[in-house]
C-alpha cells in the first residue's frame, strides 16, 4: 500500500482502456462482418454492443465525477473512517453487525442487554455505552428511531460517536463507509 493506490488506480485505467478498445473492436467486427449476417442478427447484434457501450459509459461517468485516483482519495478516507471506527465502536460485536449491516441483529442484541441490566448482569455505564453504539450504529443503517432512544443517544452520546457520525455523514456513501467499516473489522478481529 505503499505506492497509495498509483499501481491500482494504473490497472483500472489499463481495464477501462481495454474494456473500450474491445466494444469498439467488437462494432468493428460487426460492420465488418454485415454482409455474413441477416438483418435482424446485424440489428440485435449491434443493439446490444451499444447498450453495453452505454453501460460503459455510465460507469465511466461515476468514475470520472469520483475521481480516478481511487486509493489516494479514498485512501485518506478509509483510514480516517478506520480510525473513527476504532475509537467510536467499542464493542466488537457492533462493529461486525454494523459492518455486515444487520439491524436486526443489533436490536437483537438490545433487547438482551436490556434484560441483563435488570437481572443485574451488565453493569450500567457497560450498558449505557453499548446501547449508544447501537443506536448509532442502526442510525447509520437508515433504521428509525423512537423519539425516546433519539433523546436517549443525544443525552448520552460521546464526542468521539459525534465526529464518527460526522465524520461518516460528510463522506456521502453508506455503501462505502459499510466495505470500509468492514475492512475495519477485519482488523479487530486479528
Amino acid at each position: 500500500m505503499a505506492s497509495r493506490g498509483k499501481s491500482e488506480t494504473g490497472k483500472l485505467k489499463q481495464n477501462m482502456e481495454e474494456q473500450l478498445d474491445r466494444l469498439m473492436q467488437q462494432l468493428q467486427d460487426l460492420e465488418e462482418c454485415r454482409e455474413d449476417l441477416d438483418e435482424e442478427e446485424y440489428e440485435e447484434t449491434k443493439k446490444e454492443t451499444l447498450e453495453q457501450l452505454s453501460e460503459f459509459n455510465e460507469s465511466l461517468k461515476k468514475m470520472v465525477t469520483g475521481n480516478m485516483t481511487l486509493v489516494d482519495e479514498l485512501g485518506g478516507m478509509q483510514l480516517a473512517i478506520q480510525a473513527a471506527i476504532s475509537q467510536a465502536f467499542k464493542t466488537p460485536e457492533v462493529i461486525r453487525m454494523f459492518a455486515k449491516k444487520q439491524p436486526g441483529q443489533l436490536r437483537t442484541r438490545l433487547a438482551e442487554m436490556d434484560r441483563d441490566v435488570m437481572v443485574g448482569k451488565l453493569l450500567k455505564d457497560v450498558y449505557t455505552q453499548q446501547k449508544v453504539e447501537i443506536f448509532t450504529a442502526l442510525r447509520k443503517l437508515g433504521e428509525k428511531l423512537t423519539p425516546e432512544d433519539e433523546a436517549f443517544l443525544a443525552e448520552n452520546m460521546t464526542t468521539t460517536l459525534s465526529q464518527f457520525e460526522k465524520v461518516t455523514a460528510d463522506l456521502g456513501s453508506e455503501d462505502k463507509i459499510m466495505a470500509l467499516a468492514s475492512s475495519g473489522v477485519e482488523k479487530t478481529k486479528a
